[in-house]
């Protein structure tokens, strides 16, 4: 099932003749259990994409469906069921993190014990009494967490959970969403820390001035059909036998291969028959920040 889906959600912003367009045509799709990831950089539309879907921006056209549901009463609806954060949790300094989880669940007509369950999921039960103000970045944003946890929502969208932390605090926050995903959730995250992302999203979309560029699993975005990377005991005579087939060329380590194909197996067999027996044949990985730069830098489509 689509957990959030969108069809050529745009807007404008300003008057007619002055008109910007934030976000062009977007259509995303996400199914239950992926922990999605929106990347784009600055500008890009990530943050109005987000409101629209959250409701507190207006489409000026285009189609959002969450949890199956559209119109004005089913996103209502839906959005009952959906957990959200911004870059900057918005808390009272001077009270504890309990009572600020406190006045999330009065909103939300939850109790003590789902308070209880937050924290503890989270990591701060210890902490709970502590003020607010005295918190460290990670703890503000782990607390940030449990406020979109309460109420069991079936998604959570988060925009830059990540931002600021340290090592530590990145590795608190992959967990706790890799947990929630593990569970049945489902987890749609803006971030700018793309190695992250590439460690924790099982999806991703890159959006460039309004629009979608790219859409797929992570592995398929990263893993390259049209090259192979190849390695064997004598490296020279790797090349030399290689280059028969297609282009390649020595990378440190490694050998890399263009497939016309994008078949491994013809590659071994012809390196096999040419008494070339390898020790490593996989495809091409690049990292996901490559990718992004490679899709987002100016003059790319």
């Amino acid at each position: 099932m689509n957990v959030i889906e969108t069809r050529d959600l745009t807007k404008y912003y300003g008057k007619r003749r002055r008109q910007i367009k934030a976000v062009d045509g977007i259509s995303l799709h996400v199914e239950k259990g992926q922990i999605f990831g929106f990347l784009g950089p600055n500008g890009s539309g990530k943050t109005t994409t987000i409101g629209m879907l959250r409701g507190i921006i207006n489409p000026t056209s285009g189609v959002v469906r969450l949890l199956g549901h559209d119109g004005e009463k089913g996103l209502h609806a839906a959005r009952q069921k959906i957990g959200a954060t911004l870059e900057t949790p918005n808390f009272y300094p001077h009270m504890s993190g309990r009572d600020n989880l406190r006045v999330v669940a009065m909103v939300k007509g939850l109790g003590a014990k789902e308070i209880d369950r937050v924290l503890d999921t989270v990591g701060l039960d210890a902490r709970q009494k502590d003020r607010f103000e005295t918190y460290s970045l990670g703890m503000k944003q782990r607390l940030a967490l449990a406020a979109t946890l309460l109420g069991r929502p079936e998604l959570l969208i988060l925009d830059e959970p990540a931002n600021g932390l340290d090592p530590e605090g990145i590795r608190e926050i992959r967990d706790i969403l890799l947990s929630f995903a593990a569970g049945g959730g489902t987890v749609f995250v803006s971030s700018h820390v793309l190695a992250e992302v590439e460690r924790t999203c099982t999806h991703v979309a890159i959006v460039k001035q309004g629009r979608i560029v790219t859409q797929a699993s992570v592995r398929d975005i990263t893993t390259s059909a049209e090259q192979a990377i190849v390695r064997a005991d004598d490296m020279q005579q790797l090349v030399t036998i290689a280059s028969r087939f297609s282009a390649a060329r020595l990378d440190g380590e490694n050998v890399i291969v263009e497939l016309p194909n994008a078949n491994l197996s013809d590659l071994n067999r012809f390196l096999a028959t040419n008494g070339i027996y390898v020790s490593h044949l996989t495809k091409h990985s690049r990292p996901l920040e490559d990718v992004f730069l490679d899709l987002t830098s100016e003059g790319d489509a």
